[in-house]
Parts: structure tokens; C-alpha cells; sequence
């Protein structure tokens, strides 16, 4: 068998094979008897039919059509083991470029390759801030909010009132097609809650809510907005819309005093153990934003040094996870992908052309940093670190609900639940580790690993020496360190 390969600019392997004749009619052979097996031939047994017989029968096209199908299967995977090709995905057979001798072209997507580069040498300062009291006396506020109880009243809109409105909105220069484009642009029953602080999620645009101000039940307004040339609804971008406004029903808000009372309603003993809880909740949120950003910041700055290599194949099958979180989101929001498209006035095609696969790109090149990085570094996950968060996983699934132990399928299913979980808390650990690793090196406290084994022991918080431990369960690295981690990268990769 000879082979010729080339590499190509997309990432695939041409693989040129000729395969010697007589394995070919070795083959025919095979195939011929496996169509006599199958099929009547007048006068013989299943199968004992000559071959001369058979293919007088069945035509030497069949024959060799099945010779062929079943000669692929057969060489394939001595193919790309003698070429030295690692395949990303199954190639495919692109050509029969002859049959005596057969020549085959086949084309491979080849496995993702990563140069790092030099990423020691990335920079990036860590200047999260606590947060202060003004941030933990809103958050405070907002758990007021959430306690309050509300009452109808007859007058005048007020901030922190929750109003019931009908609106309804239209172009101000409708152009063909804006019909449907303008459905999401209404809505009959609108509960909406008039804050002091305008937020980007407010609905139909940042800013609505305080032109309620000052109407009273039964008015009516009509409120002009035009929208930035950068919306994130397409559709919006530079349009001018009127909407017209009804006021139904507004409640004023009854807020709950802070104090010693107000704390135990919610869980906590007093008013200064329920601050000091809301102030950690308060802190933990928001190292966790600044962290989102800035690994994000971070990877995309080792990117810009590294080398990536991937056969759009792999970007393909990433666009199907991606498809795959927005398909699950909005049957959250009680919405399917034919009505998504539809309101934004695009098709499937498009969606993924256009968005879907930029997004997948970004998520995949991120994620083999990463895999490349935990390789690189020898990023190992423990026993203790697995056993941990296997539990605290286990944790979350029984507050939501699942109990291993009455699941259907016996101990096959509860088996290989287990062992997803297992899984999936390795590749939480390799994650969370490889990006403090690159932590270390970017705000330049990284110490290399020869460094501190060349110390030969740690000392324990209390100061007693003892020697290093060695990472455990490399199985469990090998198998979560790879592709499976481009969904958790980051929580905000897109």
C-alpha cells in the first residue's frame, strides 16, 4: 500500500492511497460471498455458489461497489496510522481516482495543534477592589425589595412603584417587512418596576421606566425613542419607534424596617450577621464578574502570541454546542429556535454563519489554550481536590432534586452518572487550576514548578515541615483535558 500526504492550508490531510490489486480481488472475493450469503442464486446454497457464478448475477458492479465499501473500512485505519495523521474527526472518502490498482483520496480533519509561544511572558495586573458599603447597602435594599409587600393605589407614578401598562410599538418610517420585525415591539399586561437606577436588561429599552413617572391610572403617552447604531437587536439598530403607553395599575411598594426581625424573616439571627452575609455575597459576586473578565482579557492576551491550528470541521461541531446552550435558554423562557429566528427576522443559516460560529471560535481557540496549557504545565488533578468537589457537586444535584439512588436504570445508569460527574468535577479542577497558573504568570508571582521541588518539602499553616505529596489520578487529567473543557472555559467566554 502506498500512501502520499499532503497537508493543507485548512488543517486536513489529503491522503493519496494505492492499494495493491491482489487485496482488491482478495476483497471482491470477500464481497461476492457475502452477497451469495444474502441472495437466492437458482441451483446453489447460501454462499457456495462460484464466484464467477456470482458476479454473473448480482453484475461486477455490484461486486465491486461492495469490494470497495468494505476495502475502505478495512484500510482506514492503517491508513492514517502509517501516515501519522491524527484525525479530529472521520475523514471522508473525496475520490476513486482508480480501480486496477485501486486509488483513493481520502481527506482528514486533522486534530487541533497549539504553539503557546512565549506566554510567560504575558502580563496582565489583578486590580479587583472589594466592594464598599454602598454596594452592600444596595444589595441590601434589594433584598428589602424582594420582602416587600405591595397595595393599589390612585396616584401618580413614583419611583420604586411596580406599574401595569399596555404598550404598544411601531416604526416611525415603516418600511416593507417591518410588520413582523415590530411584534416584539408590544405588549399587553407589562409589569414593570420603576427603579432609581436605569439597567441595560429593562425592556423596550434602558430608560423606559422613568417616562411612567408622574402618569396616573387610565393615561396615556406616547414616548419617541430611537435606538444606537450598535443595538444588540439588529433589527433596532438606528430605528426611530413610537410607543404608545396605557397605565392600568400601579402598587406602591411597602418596604419591611431593617431589623433584628426583618433578619430572621430571611434566615439569619440578627441585622449584623444578615449584613456581614450579604457583604461576603456582595464580595463573592463581584470577584467573580472581575475574574470573568479578566481571564477572559488574559487568555485572549496569550492568544494573541500563540499559534492555532483547527480544521473547520472542529469549529462546526463546537456551533453545535453553542446552538445547543441557546436552544436549552430559551425552552427556559418557554420560546423554541423557529420563533427565536423569526423575531430576528433571520434564518438558521444565517444565525450561524453570522453569530453562532464567531462565538464558537472564540470558545474553542480559548479552550485549547487552556487544554494546551494544562499539558504544558503538567496541571495534575488529586484525590482529595477530586473527592471534594465530586461532593459538593453531588451537594448541588440533591438541592435541585436528583438523588443518585432512585434514578432509573439501576446501577448501570447510576454507574455512568457517577462516572460523568467524576468527569466533569476533574475538568472543574484542571480549569479552576490552569487559569491561577496563568494568574501566577501574568501578575509575575509564578514559581516553576523545579523551584519547589528542588526545596523537597512545604511547611503546613501551623509550621511543621513535611514532604511534598505528588499529584494523583493523572487517568483522570489525561481524559478531562481535552475538548471537553470548552464549555466551562468561562462563564462569559462569548
Amino acid at each position: 500500500m502506498k500512501i502520499e500526504k499532503q497537508i493543507q492550508d485548512d488543517h486536513q490531510a489529503k491522503l493519496i492511497v494505492e492499494v495493491d490489486q491482489e487485496q482488491m480481488e482478495t476483497s471482491k472475493r470477500r464481497a461476492a460471498r457475502k452477497l451469495a450469503e444474502r441472495g437466492k442464486i437458482p441451483g446453489f446454497r447460501p454462499g457456495k455458489a462460484p464466484y464467477a457464478i456470482i458476479v454473473h448475477h448480482f453484475g461486477e458492479k455490484a461486486i465491486v461497489e461492495a469490494a470497495m465499501d468494505a476495502l475502505v473500512d478495512e484500510i482506514y485505519p492503517k491508513v492514517l496510522e502509517e501516515a501519522d495523521v491524527k484525525p479530529a474527526a472521520a475523514g471522508s472518502l473525496e475520490s476513486i481516482d482508480n480501480l486496477e490498482p485501486p486509488k483513493l483520496t481520502f481527506l482528514v480533519p486533522l486534530a487541533p495543534e497549539v504553539d503557546l509561544g512565549d506566554y510567560h511572558s504575558v502580563r496582565l495586573p489583578y486590580e479587583w477592589v472589594a466592594p464598599g458599603k454602598k454596594e452592600v447597602d444596595a444589595a441590601l435594599e434589594d433584598l428589602r425589595q424582594r420582602y416587600a409587600s405591595t397595595e393599589t393605589v390612585d396616584r401618580e407614578v413614583q419611583v420604586g412603584d411596580y406599574v401595569l401598562v399596555d404598550v404598544k410599538g411601531e416604526y416611525a418610517q415603516p418600511k416593507e417587512g417591518d410588520e413582523d420585525k415590530s411584534a416584539g415591539l408590544s405588549r399587553t399586561g407589562f409589569a414593570t418596576f420603576i427603579r432609581q437606577e436605569d439597567r441595560d436588561t429593562e425592556w423596550p429599552y434602558t430608560g423606559f421606566n422613568k417616562e411612567l413617572v408622574g402618569l396616573k391610572p387610565g393615561d396615556s403617552k406616547t414616548i419617541k425613542h430611537k435606538y444606537p447604531k450598535d443595538d444588540s437587536d439588529e433589527n433596532l439598530r438606528g430605528e426611530t419607534v413610537h410607543f404608545e403607553v396605557t397605565v392600568k395599575t400601579v402598587r406602591g411598594v411597602i418596604l419591611p424596617d431593617l431589623d433584628d426581625d426583618f433578619a430572621k424573616q430571611v434566615g439569619a439571627d440578627t441585622l449584623e450577621a444578615l449584613t456581614e452575609t450579604v457583604a461576603k455575597d456582595v464580595e463573592n459576586h463581584s470577584r467573580a464578574d472581575y475574574d470573568d473578565k479578566y481571564f477572559v482579557d488574559l487568555i485572549d492576551k496569550i492568544k494573541e502570541g500563540a499559534t492555532i491550528k483547527y480544521a473547520q470541521h472542529t469549529v462546526e461541531h463546537e456551533s453545535e454546542h453553542v446552538l445547543d446552550d441557546l436552544k436549552q435558554r430559551l425552552s427556559q423562557q418557554g420560546m423554541d429556535l423557529p420563533t427565536y429566528f423569526k423575531i430576528r427576522n433571520t434564518t438558521q443559516e444565517k444565525f450561524v454563519e453570522e453569530e453562532v460560529h464567531p462565538v464558537a471560535k472564540k470558545r474553542l481557540e480559548r479552550s485549547l489554550l487552556l487544554d494546551e496549557i494544562i499539558s504544558k504545565e503538567k496541571i495534575e488533578v488529586d484525590k482529595s481536590a477530586l473527592d471534594a468537589e465530586f461532593s459538593n457537586t453531588l451537594a448541588e444535584l440533591q438541592m435541585q432534586g436528583v438523588n443518585l439512588n432512585e434514578m432509573r436504570g439501576g446501577r448501570k445508569e447510576q454507574q455512568r452518572v457517577t462516572e460523568a460527574i467524576l468527569m466533569e468535577s476533574a475538568t472543574r479542577i484542571l480549569i479552576r487550576r490552569a487559569l491561577d497558573m496563568i494568574k501566577t504568570i501574568a501578575t509575575g508571582e509564578y514559581v516553576a514548578p523545579e523551584t519547589v521541588e528542588a526545596a523537597g518539602e512545604t511547611e503546613s499553616a501551623e509550621g511543621e515541615k513535611k514532604p511534598r505529596k505528588k499529584a494523583a489520578n493523572p487517568k483522570a487529567k489525561k481524559e478531562a483535558g481535552t475538548a471537553s473543557t470548552k464549555k466551562k472555559t468561562i462563564k462569559k467566554s462569548e
